[in-house]
């Protein structure tokens, strides 16, 4: 016997095959204009700021899923970024800053996939909910924080921050009240070729549980996926020393990957395009 509750939901299916709700992530609508993020191509540009350090190898390992492996190499090494994004989709976005401009930092593991050199993001932080959005989609980590940096502007001043020798640029992250990273860099040389530096692709686990009880342990998204960038620039690469702390605090756990030792700071500016995810490992299946 059918039921009220099986006869209002298949009207309801009908009805909305019949509207065609849009939009590439919730919330589904007719104009589809409220989604959080939009179908791709994205765009985005941003200045950066960069620490290479080096943390427990074990507290690495203990990071990463199935599949992935320590560098034996790299002995711990992982690289801290903080990035003042600008975005833009197919719809001029870019002049939208309110919703669409943002700031993010995060982790970077050096790592083994399958015999190829990657770098693996175990924790992530951004500011706005359509880049939580977007990244979810990616697979990366992405929780709210609060993310500020040093900004360089072109009118001389004490407070331009300059692309020079001797300019000094901070970098902090704080969620919840509590501070989970400060970084400081002092710039010393242009590197010309950044590709010395920055080589390796960065790998994330893209999961998504569900709530039913009967597959709670069995999430039906599990999938360990590679970040595909198009027209990658990296311009104006400075390179100097650095500092970096990344303290405990209570309700997170990134403190376990905390620097023993801090290499070299750099500063850069970054652009690329996202119009496609490469999935290398399907664990749900």
């Amino acid at each position: 016997m059918t039921t009220t509750l099986e006869k209002r939901t298949a009207s309801q299916q009908a009805q909305g095959q019949t509207n065609m709700l849009k939009g590439f992530t919730v919330p589904l609508t007719p104009g589809g204009k409220s989604a959080l993020a939009t179908l791709p191509p994205w765009h985005y540009s941003s200045d950066c700021l960069v620490v290479e350090y080096w943390a427990d190898p074990a507290a690495i390992a203990a990071l990463l899923p199935p599949g992935v492996a320590p560098d034996q190499k790299s002995g711990g090494r992982a690289f801290f970024w903080f990035l003042d994004w600008q975005f833009t989709g197919s719809n001029d976005e870019l002049t939208d800053p309110a919703r669409y401009q943002y700031r993010e930092a995060f982790a970077l593991v050096e790592a083994i996939f399958d015999g190829i050199p990657i770098n693996y993001c175990p924790f992530i932080f951004v500011d706005n909910d359509a880049a939580v959005a977007r990244g979810w989609t990616q697979g990366f980590p992405k929780k709210l924080g609060s993310v500020y940096q040093t900004r360089s502007f072109s009118a001389p001043s004490p407070a331009a921050a300059p692309l020079a020798k001797g300019s000094r640029f901070g970098a902090s992250l704080a969620a919840h009240g509590e501070r989970l990273a400060t970084a400081r860099i002092q710039l010393e040389e242009r590197i010309a070729d950044p590709a010395t530096v920055f080589n390796r692709p960065t790998v994330m686990r893209r999961y998504f549980p569900q709530l039913a009880k009967a597959g709670q342990h069995k999430p039906p998204v599990d999938e360990l996926t590679m970040s595909l960038t198009d027209n990658l620039a990296i311009v104006d690469v400075w390179v100097g020393s650095a500092e970096l702390g990344m303290p405990q605090a209570q309700g997170e756990e990134m403190h376990a990957i905390a620097p023993l030792r801090v290499g070299r700071g750099y500063r850069l500016g970054m652009a690329y395009s996202v119009t496609d995810l490469r999935i290398l490992k399907n664990y749900a299946a």
